[in-house]
Parts: C-alpha cells; sequence; structure tokens
C-alpha cells in the first residue's frame, strides 16, 4: 500500500512539476516589465507582490493550503530582519504567503546560475557565496543597504536546507548580526508540516495538505551590540 501512494505521490509531482514550469514562464514576462519600466524604488516591492501572487498560485496547483498564526505580531510597516526553518523546497512559497511585507530573500549563488530563475534573483533578491569571505561580507553590506531602504530581509539562519533528521541545525550568527548591526527588530517564523508534504529526503514525493507558519512576536534589538549575538541566538522561537 505504500509503495501505491508513493507512486501517485511521484505521479502528482511530475504533472505539478510541469505546471510549475509554465506558470514561472508566464511571470516572467511580468518581472520584465516592472525590471524594465519601474523605477529602481518602486521595482523590488512590484516584483515582490508578482513574487506573491505566483506563489498563491502554485499552491492553488499543489493543493496545499497555509494556515498562518499571530499575523497580527508583524507590522506591514516595520522593517525586520525575518528568520524562518528551513527542510522543505515547499517552504519559500510558505514564507511568502504568511508574510505581507516586502523583503528581498538571502539566496544561495548558485542559484543566480539559473536560466531565467537567476535573472529574477539577480535583480530582486540578494545572493550570497557562503564559501567566499569577500562575498560574504558584500552580502551583509547589500543587505544593510536593503534595509536602510526600508525593504526587510528574510534569512534562513540555519544557512542551508535542514536535510538532517532534527528539526534544526545549528544557526549561522549572519541574521542576528546583520539586525543588531541595523537596530531592526528581528521577527521568527515557524513552519511546520512543510516537510510532510513534500519531504527533503524524498523530494519528488509532493503530497496535498495545509503548512502551518506560526509568527512569534518580533524581537527589538535596540541597544544590543555583536556582544549580544549568542542572547540573541538563543531567544529564537523555532
Amino acid at each position: 500500500m505504500a509503495s501505491i501512494t508513493r507512486f501517485f505521490r511521484f505521479l502528482f509531482t511530475i504533472v505539478t512539476g510541469l505546471l510549475f514550469v509554465v506558470s514561472f514562464l508566464i511571470a516572467i514576462p511580468c518581472y520584465f516589465v516592472v525590471f524594465s519600466l519601474a523605477s529602481a524604488k518602486n521595482a523590488p516591492r512590484i516584483a515582490h507582490r508578482i513574487t506573491r501572487a505566483w506563489a498563491r498560485v502554485l499552491f492553488t496547483i499543489f493543493l496545499v493550503r497555509v494556515k498562518v498564526k499571530h499575523r497580527e505580531l508583524v507590522d506591514e510597516n516595520t522593517t525586520y530582519v525575518f528568520i524562518a526553518n528551513h527542510r522543505s523546497q515547499l517552504d519559500i512559497p510558505s514564507y511568502l504567503l504568511a508574510c505581507n511585507n516586502t523583503y528581498r530573500f538571502l539566496a544561495k549563488a548558485e542559484l543566480t546560475k539559473a536560466p531565467l530563475l537567476g535573472y529574477v534573483i539577480k535583480r530582486l533578491y540578494i545572493s550570497v557565496d557562503r564559501k567566499n569571505k569577500e562575498a560574504r561580507a558584500k552580502s551583509m553590506e547589500n543587505m544593510m543597504d536593503s534595509l536602510r531602504e526600508n525593504i526587510s530581509v528574510f534569512i534562513c539562519p540555519e544557512g542551508t536546507r535542514n536535510k538532517t533528521d532534527q528539526p534544526l541545525i545549528d544557526f549561522r550568527d549572519g541574521a542576528f548580526r546583520l539586525a543588531i548591526a541595523a537596530q531592526v527588530p528581528l521577527a521568527v517564523l515557524t513552519l511546520s508540516n512543510a516537510d510532510k508534504l513534500l519531504s527533503p529526503f524524498r523530494p519528488f514525493e509532493l503530497s496535498p495538505g495545509t503548512i502551518t507558519c506560526t509568527w512569534s512576536k518580533p524581537i527589538p534589538t535596540t541597544g544590543m551590540t555583536p556582544d549580544d549575538i549568542e542572547s540573541l541566538k538563543s531567544k529564537r522561537a523555532l
């Protein structure tokens, strides 16, 4: 019975994967128009709305519902450093639907090389080569610039998708160092069940279902210094 279930999940993943490609090809011209015609100030905000709309379309196709708890704790007019756990490929669209704020993701530099997708990431988000010290420093500078523009930053503090059997792997310092340097609040989002619908161990077996996204009360960083990084990390609500 389990093998039959896995087979149908595989077929469902193939169909939804094809629809993902079609929807992306439809979205790309929208990004192109925005990046070509909108001002430098407005383009990130308009493009982010396109990405959120695309995420909503994808989850409709995937038959995935996002349930958001305590959304009221996050002020749409406040600039934050957002952090969240990351175990599934469904996480990114979930973040988009759980948060109404405009923000830039911190993305792996490898993604900027992907056909078409790389075009969007290079213009909309912030990329980093984590193996390169200079690139890491440059990404920190770019994130600070984004926060100065009053555009929030979204970081997965584990540094990569968690493919272990543990709920979390060790957090890196970057997100906490950034929040303290910019003196902006740290907003924590906890996802559950995404890895049950699309496991990091079985990435070609998607299931319909519900992902729960829970916001914790944002943590102010006003007055904190780099000496408070470890203390701030310990306050995480994941």
